[in-house]
Protein backbone atom coordinates (compact mmCIF):
# COMPACT_ATOMS: atom_id res chain seq x y z
CA UNK A 1 0.00 0.00 0.00
CA UNK A 2 1.56 3.57 -0.66
CA UNK A 3 0.96 5.83 2.07
CA UNK A 4 1.25 9.63 1.38
CA UNK A 5 1.36 11.78 4.61
CA UNK A 6 2.88 14.99 6.53
CA UNK A 7 6.19 13.82 8.91
CA UNK A 8 8.00 15.05 11.30
CA UNK A 9 11.76 13.81 12.06
CA UNK A 10 12.34 12.46 15.65
CA UNK A 11 15.79 10.81 14.19
CA UNK A 12 18.03 9.50 11.24
CA UNK A 13 20.88 7.16 10.99
CA UNK A 14 22.99 5.55 8.31
CA UNK A 15 22.31 2.37 6.72
CA UNK A 16 25.20 0.54 4.74
CA UNK A 17 26.93 2.66 2.69
CA UNK A 18 24.65 4.74 0.44
CA UNK A 19 20.82 5.14 2.73
CA UNK A 20 19.53 6.60 5.56
CA UNK A 21 16.99 4.66 8.05
CA UNK A 22 14.46 7.77 8.99
CA UNK A 23 11.97 7.21 11.92
CA UNK A 24 8.63 10.29 11.63
CA UNK A 25 5.82 10.98 13.52
CA UNK A 26 3.06 11.36 10.91
CA UNK A 27 0.13 13.05 10.88
CA UNK A 28 -2.15 9.75 9.29
CA UNK A 29 0.17 6.71 10.96
CA UNK A 30 1.86 7.79 13.74
CA UNK A 31 5.00 6.77 14.33
CA UNK A 32 6.77 5.24 11.06
CA UNK A 33 10.46 3.77 10.30
CA UNK A 34 11.50 3.45 6.57
CA UNK A 35 14.64 3.44 4.51
CA UNK A 36 15.45 6.47 1.87
CA UNK A 37 17.66 4.49 -0.47
CA UNK A 38 20.40 6.40 -2.30
CA UNK A 39 19.86 9.53 -0.17
CA UNK A 40 24.17 9.86 1.21
CA UNK A 41 24.70 9.06 -2.44
CA UNK A 42 22.72 11.63 -4.34
CA UNK A 43 20.81 14.09 -1.41
CA UNK A 44 19.11 15.63 -4.67
CA UNK A 45 17.21 12.07 -4.81
CA UNK A 46 14.87 13.37 -2.31
CA UNK A 47 13.37 16.90 -2.01
CA UNK A 48 14.77 17.55 1.99
CA UNK A 49 17.96 16.50 4.08
CA UNK A 50 15.60 14.96 6.71
CA UNK A 51 16.69 17.18 9.77
CA UNK A 52 15.15 16.31 13.00
CA UNK A 53 11.86 18.20 13.62
CA UNK A 54 11.55 19.20 10.36
CA UNK A 55 8.05 18.89 8.73
CA UNK A 56 8.10 17.13 5.38
CA UNK A 57 5.52 15.43 2.84
CA UNK A 58 6.49 11.65 2.68
CA UNK A 59 5.22 8.95 0.20
CA UNK A 60 6.51 5.40 1.54
CA UNK A 61 5.21 1.49 0.42
CA UNK A 62 4.08 0.33 3.49
CA UNK A 63 5.23 -3.52 3.95
CA UNK A 64 2.56 -5.52 6.05
CA UNK A 65 5.30 -8.02 7.41
CA UNK A 66 7.49 -5.64 8.67
CA UNK A 67 7.53 -2.12 10.52
CA UNK A 68 9.92 -0.42 8.01
CA UNK A 69 8.85 0.57 5.19
CA UNK A 70 10.28 2.14 1.87
CA UNK A 71 10.15 5.83 1.46
CA UNK A 72 9.77 6.87 -1.81
CA UNK A 73 9.66 10.75 -1.47
CA UNK A 74 9.92 13.20 1.15
CA UNK A 75 9.65 17.03 0.54
CA UNK A 76 10.76 19.62 2.92
CA UNK A 77 7.89 22.10 4.28
CA UNK A 78 9.20 23.70 7.38
CA UNK A 79 12.16 23.34 8.63
CA UNK A 80 12.28 26.31 11.76
CA UNK A 81 15.59 27.80 11.02
CA UNK A 82 14.95 30.13 14.36
CA UNK A 83 15.56 26.76 16.69
CA UNK A 84 18.38 25.88 15.13
CA UNK A 85 20.13 28.95 15.86
CA UNK A 86 19.59 28.76 19.48
CA UNK A 87 20.67 26.84 21.61
CA UNK A 88 18.34 26.50 24.45
CA UNK A 89 15.28 26.17 21.62
CA UNK A 90 17.20 23.16 19.65
CA UNK A 91 17.45 21.71 23.24
CA UNK A 92 13.77 22.49 23.91
CA UNK A 93 13.00 20.83 20.12
CA UNK A 94 14.67 17.87 20.51
CA UNK A 95 13.62 17.20 23.73
CA UNK A 96 9.68 16.33 22.65
CA UNK A 97 11.11 14.40 19.71
CA UNK A 98 13.01 11.96 22.13
CA UNK A 99 9.42 11.62 24.67
CA UNK A 100 7.22 11.25 21.72
CA UNK A 101 9.34 8.62 20.23
CA UNK A 102 9.19 7.02 24.01
CA UNK A 103 6.00 6.96 24.93
CA UNK A 104 4.19 5.93 21.22
CA UNK A 105 4.69 2.55 20.03
CA UNK A 106 5.11 1.97 16.46
CA UNK A 107 2.32 2.59 13.65
CA UNK A 108 -0.50 4.02 16.45
CA UNK A 109 -2.56 6.54 14.93
CA UNK A 110 -2.74 10.08 17.16
CA UNK A 111 -3.14 13.04 14.83
CA UNK A 112 -3.70 14.86 18.29
CA UNK A 113 0.22 14.57 19.10
CA UNK A 114 1.08 15.46 15.25
CA UNK A 115 -1.18 18.58 15.49
CA UNK A 116 0.56 18.93 19.11
CA UNK A 117 4.08 18.98 18.27
CA UNK A 118 3.84 21.35 14.98
CA UNK A 119 1.92 23.98 17.23
CA UNK A 120 5.01 23.96 19.74
CA UNK A 121 7.12 24.23 17.10
CA UNK A 122 5.78 26.84 16.15
CA UNK A 123 5.77 28.98 19.34
CA UNK A 124 9.09 27.52 20.63
CA UNK A 125 10.35 29.84 16.98
CA UNK A 126 8.89 33.11 18.89
CA UNK A 127 8.48 32.86 22.07
CA UNK A 128 11.12 33.15 25.02
CA UNK A 129 9.42 31.08 27.34
CA UNK A 130 10.58 27.76 26.80
CA UNK A 131 10.32 26.36 30.58
CA UNK A 132 6.10 26.97 30.18
CA UNK A 133 6.24 25.63 26.65
CA UNK A 134 8.11 22.36 27.67
CA UNK A 135 5.43 21.92 30.72
CA UNK A 136 2.52 22.62 28.48
CA UNK A 137 3.64 19.98 25.86
CA UNK A 138 4.46 17.73 28.95
CA UNK A 139 0.77 17.98 30.16
CA UNK A 140 -0.93 17.44 27.17
CA UNK A 141 1.43 14.67 25.01
CA UNK A 142 0.50 12.74 28.88
CA UNK A 143 -3.30 13.40 28.28
CA UNK A 144 -3.47 12.38 24.31
CA UNK A 145 -0.78 9.09 25.07
CA UNK A 146 -3.06 8.02 27.89
CA UNK A 147 -0.69 8.11 30.70
CA UNK A 148 -1.64 11.57 32.21
CA UNK A 149 -1.47 11.33 35.83
CA UNK A 150 -4.47 10.94 38.40
CA UNK A 151 -5.38 14.76 39.33
CA UNK A 152 -9.14 14.58 39.18
CA UNK A 153 -9.28 12.89 42.94
CA UNK A 154 -7.63 10.91 45.05
CA UNK A 155 -5.92 8.19 43.08
CA UNK A 156 -6.82 5.35 46.09
CA UNK A 157 -10.22 6.59 47.42
CA UNK A 158 -11.58 9.09 44.61
CA UNK A 159 -12.25 11.41 47.65
CA UNK A 160 -12.25 15.26 45.64
CA UNK A 161 -9.37 16.81 47.11
CA UNK A 162 -8.53 20.31 47.84
CA UNK A 163 -5.25 22.70 48.96
CA UNK A 164 -1.44 21.12 49.08
CA UNK A 165 -1.94 17.27 49.12
CA UNK A 166 0.43 14.56 47.99
CA UNK A 167 2.15 12.99 44.75
CA UNK A 168 2.61 9.52 44.18
CA UNK A 169 5.16 8.36 41.06
CA UNK A 170 4.32 5.13 41.80
CA UNK A 171 0.57 5.05 41.87
CA UNK A 172 0.63 8.07 39.31
CA UNK A 173 -1.76 10.75 40.73
CA UNK A 174 -2.53 12.47 43.86
CA UNK A 175 -3.45 10.63 47.51
CA UNK A 176 -5.50 12.50 50.08
CA UNK A 177 -4.36 13.22 53.47
CA UNK A 178 -6.82 10.65 54.87
CA UNK A 179 -5.77 7.82 53.23
CA UNK A 180 -3.34 5.33 55.22
CA UNK A 181 -0.18 4.40 52.74
CA UNK A 182 3.78 3.21 53.38
CA UNK A 183 5.02 4.76 50.62
CA UNK A 184 8.03 7.24 50.92
CA UNK A 185 7.70 8.36 47.44
CA UNK A 186 5.37 11.54 47.86
CA UNK A 187 5.91 14.82 46.86
CA UNK A 188 3.99 18.26 48.31
CA UNK A 189 1.62 19.79 45.40
CA UNK A 190 0.30 23.07 46.01
CA UNK A 191 -3.31 23.26 44.58
CA UNK A 192 -1.79 26.22 42.65
CA UNK A 193 0.33 23.63 40.43
CA UNK A 194 -2.43 20.70 40.13
CA UNK A 195 -4.87 23.67 38.83
CA UNK A 196 -2.70 24.75 36.40
CA UNK A 197 -2.45 21.23 34.92
CA UNK A 198 -5.86 20.69 34.91
CA UNK A 199 -6.60 24.21 32.91
CA UNK A 200 -3.68 22.74 30.66
CA UNK A 201 -5.66 19.48 30.06
CA UNK A 202 -8.93 21.18 29.39
CA UNK A 203 -7.95 24.24 26.86
CA UNK A 204 -6.52 24.59 23.24
CA UNK A 205 -3.17 25.19 22.98
CA UNK A 206 -3.16 27.90 21.87
CA UNK A 207 -4.96 29.31 25.33
CA UNK A 208 -2.64 27.38 27.13
CA UNK A 209 0.42 29.46 26.26
CA UNK A 210 -1.35 32.28 27.43
CA UNK A 211 -1.56 31.25 31.09
CA UNK A 212 0.71 32.80 33.61
CA UNK A 213 2.48 30.54 35.81
CA UNK A 214 4.53 31.89 38.39
CA UNK A 215 8.23 30.82 38.84
CA UNK A 216 6.88 28.65 41.65
CA UNK A 217 4.66 26.87 40.33
CA UNK A 218 6.73 26.22 37.03
CA UNK A 219 9.33 24.46 39.78
CA UNK A 220 6.77 22.34 41.22
CA UNK A 221 5.89 21.41 37.39
CA UNK A 222 9.38 20.59 36.63
CA UNK A 223 9.94 17.93 39.60
CA UNK A 224 6.86 16.52 39.38
CA UNK A 225 6.55 15.79 35.44
CA UNK A 226 10.08 15.47 35.15
CA UNK A 227 10.00 12.66 37.91
CA UNK A 228 6.59 11.05 36.64
CA UNK A 229 7.91 10.58 33.50
CA UNK A 230 11.40 8.65 34.61
CA UNK A 231 9.39 6.51 36.50
CA UNK A 232 7.01 5.24 34.17
CA UNK A 233 9.13 5.37 31.32
CA UNK A 234 12.09 3.82 33.22
CA UNK A 235 14.57 6.33 31.54
CA UNK A 236 15.68 9.27 31.21
CA UNK A 237 14.79 11.79 28.34
CA UNK A 238 18.60 12.79 27.65
CA UNK A 239 17.68 16.53 26.41
CA UNK A 240 15.84 17.52 29.66
CA UNK A 241 19.16 17.49 31.38
CA UNK A 242 19.94 20.80 29.16
CA UNK A 243 17.10 22.19 30.08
Amino acid sequence: MIISTDAIVLRTFDYRETSKIATFFTLEKGKVSGVMKGIRKDPRKFGSSVDRFSVNGIVYYEYSHSTLHLISQCDLKQYFFKLREEYRKNVAANYILELVDSIMAPELPNQQIYELMVDYLNTLEVSSDIDKLVHAFQIKVLLYSGFRPHIDSCVKCGKKIDGRVRFSMRLGGLVCPTCPTRETSFVVVSKGAIASMLYIESHKWSECIKLKLHKEIQQELKFILNNFLVYHLEKRIKAGKYL
